[in-house]
């Protein structure tokens, strides 16, 4: 298993790769943001420090490089899945009440929810506006879609929040959306604007799908298991919010009757006792590692997507970044 220090080792080899571009990446979307004023410029400033590994953008960047034809549209469209979501992490802290995210204070906590909201509708908004920069209405479909599913992705897990008979598909169809969907425009823009052929576009498009899997698969097993220094994040939010995701569910489902009830009572608990219990049932009654090899055959799927594509330092990085999405501490 790949270890934090190999996780980022992957990361900046990627951003190496991709560097020049990425750092135009970078300057387009500061550039955007820049007309707002002091009080967005402090927010802008506050949030570049929880960005995290930027993931999405390099989906999009290394994608291009490793088809041969990575120009301008994919710089520019780079910043805008990159807006989502930092968009989308902004509003996710509100509905979480999270307080601590890449160990700083999220803008929530350190000016208020309805900052919070607003900055992340002009996240959203200045995302539209640079798509639309491009020229391609086709870019803007795609983005518009996308957020749409994420958006859809979050409303289906608020209205399943304390839903202990909530399904394995319906988990599946939440995080499809909430996650994996900008996962999978990334690497589709990415392909769909270095000319790919339609088969090509698809392939990548369901690479980027299996690895947002995997990748929210890993992130819910964390926030039962990790640490908070480690992560840099409020962690536990899930089962505080009593959002049931992938180890919850497959507990309920596999443990006997009177285990089942005396799980559902920890849940409604809500206490940081009755929380260590439900780690442990869903630890000893083997969900958390279930959970974790589904997470591996996405991984798997993810992988065998990238066959089609020409040998390249960039597909070998695109190789090994599902692995590395479910091996990562934070």
């Amino acid at each position: 298993m790949a270890t934090v220090k190999s996780a980022d080792d992957l990361i900046l080899t990627a951003a190496s790769l991709v560097g020049e571009a990425l750092t135009r990446t970078e300057e387009t979307f500061e550039n955007e943001l820049s007309t707002g004023g002091p009080y967005v410029a402090d927010i802008i400033t506050h949030t570049r420090r929880f960005r995290g590994k930027r993931l999405r953008p390099l989906l999009c960047l290394l994608t291009a490089k490793a088809l041969g034809n990575l120009n301008r549209n994919h710089e520019i469209l780079a910043a805008v899945v990159e807006m989502i979501h930092t968009a989308t992490l902004v509003h996710d802290d509100v509905l979480d009440e999270a307080e601590v995210r890449r160990h700083v204070a999220t803008v929530n906590v350190r000016w208020n929810n309805e900052t919070s909201v607003l900055y992340g509708d002009y996240l959203f908004t200045h995302a539209f506006h640079l798509a639309a920069s491009t020229g391609s209405a086709e870019a803007c479909r795609l983005i518009g879609h996308a957020t749409n599913r994420v958006c859809e992705g979050e409303l289906m897990q608020v209205r399943n929040r304390g839903n202990l008979e909530i399904t394995e598909q319906d988990y599946f169809t939440i995080i499809d959306g909430k996650t994996a969907e900008l996962c999978a425009v990334s690497c589709l823009i990415g392909a769909k604007f270095a000319g790919a052929s339609e088969s090509i576009n698809a392939s990548l498009e369901r690479f980027g799908r299996s690895l947002g899997m995997a990748f929210q698969i890993a992130d819910d097993i964390l926030d039962l298991t990790a640490s908070q220094q480690l992560t840099g994040k409020t962690l536990g939010t899930d089962l505080g919010q009593k959002k049931l995701t992938l180890p919850l569910i497959r507990c309920l489902n596999s443990v006997s009757p009177a285990e089942r009830d005396q799980l559902v009572a920890w849940i409604h608990a809500g206490t940081s006792e009755s929380t260590t219990k439900v780690l442990d049932l869903v630890v000893s009654s083997g969900a958390m590692s279930s959970a974790t090899e589904t997470a591996q055959q996405f991984t798997a799927d993810a992988r065998r997507e990238l066959k089609s594509l020409p040998p390249s330092p960039a597909k070998t990085v695109l190789e090994k970044l599902p692995a590395m999405s479910i091996a990562r501490q934070c």
